[in-house]
């Protein structure tokens, strides 16, 4: 525990005891104090208040399994009503505190008391009478909301281990290609084989060194850059070139459509990277000769950039995961597509992070279209009209219903 944490739980459990002892001291008096019936002495009116403008939640519990005081966040979590402590594993918590002595838990909160859906609360239990040998008496429970940082250290947690996995891939298979050549040195044929594979693969672990750098950095690893007008154009000839020559590899064909001159507020560098990475993706898993097109248009104050591919689609059970961090839709084609698993998951981050969204829509054999909503620039912050080297767009229809 941090030093600011234990100082705020120590007054916070120092305004709890304070209030336990006039509850203890005067019990009538205390009780109908702080269910508002009567005048409270000014020690209980001050104790109270200092639990009520505490954070987290505050719940102080009797003898008989009664709520003698909860603060305002406690009753703002749903878990007391009256003077019923609605949660059983909060119930039996502060059972065993009375009984044994001071507990730390984390507690799931159901999301019908909520509100929000499930929640995980950090639950530190105390007798407030410090002594295990004497009579039972109150409970204090101080609850803290401990969800996003449990998700957090679940996600970190995954994180280092897909890390070392992916990592161990592309390392192994460069020690034992650097085995096999110096195996064939006498065999040039066989050295040029294994080099071209060593390349490869070195290649291979470049690009998943870079991606996880970029995905450091859009989680928060650094400040996002200041937003500034964008043309969307520009955008797409960017990512455009940046894919031909690996369309062209597949003889696929790559159409720039939809709707010309929008600008949006963001971070050019990061707006090309996504659309190239979607297009990337679009080649990857496109198959035969086809074209993938990309296209933008205005709606409801964003820009849509649509890409479209006719390649194997996504299983409907894959669609929802396909954003996740090193996740593919089919592991045996890992290899032979090159990816990393983190394209999609920086395309999800960039979007986040201009305020937009990014979805998926896609049938098997059919083909996707992932589409890339970024909120508008407005009228004030469109560009000075310069000379520009984009092609014009066509009109092409990426929409699928």
């Amino acid at each position: 525990m941090s030093p600011l944490v234990a100082l705020v739980v120590g007054l916070l459990l120092g305004g709890v005891v304070a209030a336990a002892v006039i509850i203890r001291s005067r019990p009538d008096r205390g009780r109908r104090a702080l269910d508002g019936a009567d005048v409270p002495p000014p020690e209980a009116a001050l104790a109270r208040r200092l639990v009520d403008l505490m954070d987290p939640a505050v719940v102080v519990v009797g003898i008989d399994d009664s709520v003698l005081l909860a603060n305002p966040a406690a009753r703002a979590l749903g878990i007391v009503r009256g003077t019923r402590l609605l949660v059983p594993d909060l119930l039996a918590l502060a059972r065993t505190v009375r009984s044994g002595g001071a507990r730390r838990s984390d507690v799931r909160l159901p999301g019908d008391l909520v509100g929000s859906g499930p929640r995980l609360v950090g639950v530190h239990g105390v007798r407030l009478d410090g002594d295990t040998a004497a009579p039972p008496g109150p409970v204090a429970l101080v609850l803290q909301d401990v969800t996003e940082a449990r998700r957090v250290e679940a996600v970190r947690r995954d994180f280092v281990a897909n890390v070392g996995h992916e990592l161990k891939t592309p390392v192994g298979a460069l020690a034992l290609l650097a085995e096999a050549i110096e195996g064939a040195a006498d065999d040039p044929e066989a050295v040029q084989r294994f080099a071209a594979r060593m390349a490869h693969e070195a290649d291979r672990l470049g690009r998943l060194v870079r991606e996880l750098i970029d995905l450091s950095r859009l989680q928060g690893g650094e400040p996002l850059p200041d937003l500034v007008p964008v043309e969307v154009d520009r955008v797409l000839g960017e990512a455009v070139d940046r894919t031909r020559t690996a369309a062209r590899a597949k003889q696929l064909e790559i159409v720039l459509g939809g709707e010309p001159d929008l600008v949006v507020r963001g971070v050019e560098s990061q707006l090309v990277t996504a659309v190239t990475n979607l297009l990337a993706n679009a080649v990857a898993y496109s198959t035969g000769s086809s074209r993938v097109a990309v296209a933008a248009r205005a709606r409801g104050g964003f820009a849509e950039i649509a890409v479209t591919d006719s390649g194997i689609g996504i299983p409907r059970a894959d669609r929802q995961r396909v954003f996740e961090r090193f996740y593919r839709v089919d592991q045996s084609r890992a290899s032979s597509t090159g990816g990393t698993g983190l394209g999609l998951a920086i395309v999800k981050h960039v979007a986040s992070n201009h305020g937009g969204s990014v979805t998926v829509w896609s049938e098997e054999g059919l083909g996707s279209t992932f589409t890339l909503r970024i909120p508008l620039a407005g009228p004030s912050d469109h560009p000075t009209a310069e000379p520009s080297t984009v092609p014009a767009p066509q009109n092409l229809e990426t929409e699928r219903s």
